[in-house]
């Protein structure tokens, strides 16, 4: 009976053994880095990565804190192997020749992107050669910008530009400097605090035309499927987690951009993160069009010289089926 046990609780050490080198075979061979920044929308990616939910689908994944305009640089190198960014972002990288497929949509901005001018601005018109705080060319902001100005009538020639990241554009706003900012949650919220100092002319409520996917670079999503799969269950579960307990939650995700809890729900409000059905949705049609509608913009801007060739071959909706 002794050695019965004893040759089970030895069969059972070899198993564990052999399913934990199992196991970490598994996460060595599903490791990736993912370049993002702080912006509130993919603020999930925190929260799966904080609460473990990566690790316990088999991932390793190191978050990589890029700004927007050196990301694809990131990947082109194969420092990240995936990234989250604007829909038209993916758009001008992959026009520009450096390859990455879209996967999952993970927010849209719902009043989280928008421009800050001068109490006396009253109107579009009324920045005609004013100096506005931007990101530099290929951002989100920049973007967002042009989008804006092109929706009034208006190019970027308009304006001045100075090359400013979204948190330093809102903080040199609010100090007195520049016309105006494009800026995003949650530094947008430094100018809700600051109403002295200017107020939002303008949002994604007004323009929506901010949304946000993860994209992964084509030759590792081929050799990496599961991975990708595993990236993208991971998201929706932390949208799971955000449902079930917001406050634990919210400090987790807080907490990655020095904000507490409470902050953070405030920053969120300006935005919908986006469920599997939602993602279902988006890439059954609305991502095309946006995409389509994104390129005369791009070419204007100069953030792109030609338009992509194919734009279904920037994405791949398998994995949110």
């Amino acid at each position: 009976m002794v050695k019965t046990l004893a040759r089970t609780a030895s069969l059972l050490a070899a198993g564990l053994c052999a399913a934990g080198m199992a196991a970490s075979a598994y996460a060595q061979d599903t490791k990736l880095a993912l370049g993002m920044s702080g912006w509130t929308g993919f603020a999930p990616l925190s929260l799966a990565d904080k609460a473990g939910i990566f690790k316990k689908n088999g991932l390793d994944v190191e978050l990589k804190m890029i700004p927007q305009k050196d990301r694809h640089l990131a990947l082109a190198s194969g420092a990240i192997q995936c990234a989250a960014t604007t829909v038209e972002t993916h758009v001008a990288w992959n026009a520009n020749g450096v390859p990455i497929v879209q996967i999952f949509q993970m927010d849209k901005s719902y009043g989280a992107d928008g421009i800050a001018v001068r109490n006396d601005v009253k109107s579009f018109a009324d920045l005609k050669g004013k100096t506005i705080g931007v990101s530099a060319p290929g951002t989100a902001p920049y973007f967002g910008l042009a989008w804006m100005l092109s929706k009034n009538g208006m190019t970027l020639k308009d304006v001045k530009t100075v090359s400013l990241e979204p948190q330093p554009a809102a903080q040199a706003f609010v100090a007195g400097q520049n016309d105006a900012a494009m800026t995003y949650e949650p530094y947008l919220s430094t100018v809700r605090a600051n109403p002295q100092a200017g107020k939002i002319l303008a949002t994604t409520l007004d323009y929506p035309m901010v949304m946000d996917t993860v994209g992964c670079a084509p030759t590792w999503l081929k050799a990496n499927a599961k991975a990708a799969q595993a990236l993208t269950n991971s998201y929706f579960e932390a949208l799971e987690m955000i449902k079930s307990d917001p406050a634990k939650a919210n400090e987790l995700m807080g907490s990655a951009v020095k904000q507490s809890g409470e902050q953070f729900a405030k920053s969120s409000a300006y935005l919908r993160w986006q469920d599997k059905a939602a993602n279902q949705k988006f890439f059954a049609g609305e991502l095309t069009q946006f995409m389509k509608d994104s390129v005369p913009i791009l070419l204007e801007a100069g953030v792109i010289r030609k338009a992509p060739e194919d734009l279904s071959a920037t994405f791949d909706a398998s994995f949110i089926k």
